[in-house]
């Protein structure tokens, strides 16, 4: 298995990475659609669609669709976050659960000295609330959500402004993600990448975005990044 030396901080994606939140996101979405009299939405659906936050999520359930129906009206998208919105912060986030082995692996690296950021298109006012409720909030110096900037994964912008704050070389960031959006980021800021096998990626394998290393369980990251002794 390949293994990175030198790197200085690790940058995580949430859903789908390091929380399974699947199951409470679409329990919000179906009751917006329902709230809305749309139709409803599966657990299997939102796994194919979410990944580019909230606001695309709902464009999805409301065109039943990964394709975006260009003639959404854009009065009812706005409804409908709004009612996503109240129902996922009202649902607690009780069916979400961390992966086998997040935990530790966090506090591996953490016990290392290695700072580690969330970087997640998850609308940042949710992201505090879910690393509390799962007991991971103390692994990470900074928290960035997809409204944090203008810019949200694909786009390399919240990775180049870790790497500004922090004063790192591309080469010692490392962005850990399960989509083609934390793949494609990471390759845009030149950093190195993992794939993980396990989440939500629109259905298609992580392989096919070219990671440098695919992993199937989020504890073999001990064994890629080589840890100071």
């Amino acid at each position: 298995m390949k293994q990175f030396e030198g790197i200085k901080f690790i940058a995580f994606d949430l859903d789908g990475t390091l929380l399974d939140s699947v199951p409470d996101l679409a329990e919000a979405a179906d009751k917006a659609m329902q709230a809305l009299g749309r139709d409803r939405v599966t657990v299997e659906q939102v796994t194919r669609w979410i990944g580019n936050g909230a606001d695309i999520l709902i464009g999805r359930a409301l065109s039943q669709s990964l394709e975006l129906d260009p003639e959404l009206d854009p009065a009812l998208h706005q409804e409908a976050r709004a009612l996503f919105d109240r129902f996922y912060d009202e649902g607690g986030h009780k069916k979400s659960h961390l992966y086998a082995g997040v935990k530790e692996t966090l506090a591996a690296f953490h016990q290392a000295n290695i700072p580690m950021a969330i970087v997640t298109n998850k609308p940042a006012q949710f992201v505090p609330h879910l690393l509390e409720q799962h007991g991971i909030s103390e692994f990470f110096v900074d928290v960035i959500g997809g409204d944090t900037f203008p810019l949200k994964k694909p786009d390399p912008f919240a990775l180049h402004w870790l790497m500004e704050k922090h004063q790192l070389a591309a080469c010692e960031m490392l962005m850990i993600g399960d989509s083609r959006n934390d793949i494609l980021a990471a390759q845009a800021a030149t950093c190195r990448v993992v794939g993980l096998t396990y989440g939500y990626n629109y259905g298609q394998p992580i392989s096919a975005s070219n990671p440098d290393v695919v992993l199937d369980q989020f504890s073999q990251l001990i064994d890629v990044v080589k840890l100071a002794c």
